[in-house]
């Protein structure tokens, strides 16, 4: 079975997305999957949370008293409003750090109200607008926690990222085919659709304390995850803690969530030619195919089951739907 997304210009397709996916249970047994289930793609960051996890196995957590919305927003790629920019800057007080310590760079905040009143007002954009700033405070707090130097952290051979591998590794069960940098500068590895969705398993089958401690702050504090009209805050505020959803850069998506049907199931998604423009109308396709959504939560993720065009003129061109072909 083939997932498509179709780009419709009025009534006619223009172009189109292929997606893999692939869904399992907790017997890892694959449940639904599109394309190829073993399709090597880099995790961006999905990630993270696993990435954050090994602040809490350290205890950083406890030393540095962390509360669950701070803890959210290390696992966050978010789009930097005013409640994100505020709780990194008190985390970075609170590990005695400042966002020049920070080395993800700099770049416009993406949520755009806060992108223009920022250059309306000639406010400078600083690293704690990066998206993945919150990720970063925590590999801080991690250096912080080991009593190490933080300088160079980003580095593959930083005890920061080697301790990071070690404990993803208790995830994945398998080395990454390949290591690559991140858009933040950090490495990152790349596995199989297969492997990520076991990875995401793993976050919400309460069998490892650390990701259960990220699972609770991320789906209690959706918001600080991704931010207005994202689709990883919109899906954990209408699964109500019962799913967790994270996005990465090239369109890759890792869920878990609560189901009637199957108990807990996972999900990893790539969409091939990277575009996020499809992303969530190809993981509500999947949702929607396999029932696993009740009509609460269907009616409050609507918006993303199929994307409305509109050219600069706010005339509707056209939409993003998404289609599976035998």
């Amino acid at each position: 079975m083939q997932l498509v997304c179709n780009i419709m210009r009025g009534n006619n397709i223009e172009s189109q997305h292929i997606v893999y996916a692939v869904v399992i249970n907790e017997k890892e047994e694959i449940l639904f999957s599109s394309g190829d289930s073993d399709y090597i793609t880099c995790i961006r960051s999905s990630l993270k949370p696993f990435q954050a996890s090994t602040l809490i196995k350290y205890n950083g957590h406890k030393k540095f008293n962390l509360t669950e919305k701070e803890l959210s927003l290390l696992c966050a790629s978010h789009s930097a409003e005013k409640i994100h920019t505020e709780t990194a800057s008190n985390i970075l007080n609170k590990i005695n750090c400042l966002d020049n310590d920070l080395e993800c760079g700099a770049h416009p905040a993406h949520h755009l109200a806060t992108r223009h009143t920022m250059l309306k007002k000639n406010i400078p954009f600083s690293s704690l607008n990066n998206n993945c700033s919150g990720k970063h405070i925590g590999m801080l707090a991690l250096a912080k926690t080991l009593n190490i130097d933080h300088k160079n952290y980003i580095n593959k051979n930083h005890i920061v990222q080697q301790k990071i591998f070690d404990n993803v590794l208790q995830y994945s069960e398998i080395e990454p085919t390949n290591l690559a940098i991140d858009g933040c500068s950090v490495p990152t590895p790349f596995y199989s659709l297969h492997t990520i969705a076991k990875i995401y398993m793993k976050l919400i089958n309460k069998k490892f304390h650390d990701l259960d401690i990220l699972y609770q702050a991320m789906t209690k504090y959706p918001y600080m995850v991704a931010g207005e009209n994202r689709f990883d805050t919109d899906f954990m505020l209408a699964m109500d803690t019962k799913g967790v959803s994270k996005g990465g850069g090239e369109a890759i998506q890792g869920l878990a969530l609560k189901t009637q049907k199957y108990g807990n199931i996972a999900i990893a998604l790539k969409v091939l030619s990277g575009s996020h423009l499809v992303r969530d109308v190809a993981i509500m396709k999947v949702l929607n195919h396999m029932k696993l959504l009740s009509s609460q939560q269907n009616k409050r993720l609507n918006q993303y089951v199929q994307k409305p065009i509109f050219n600069h003129n706010k005339i509707q061109t056209g939409c993003v739907e998404a289609e599976l072909v035998s």
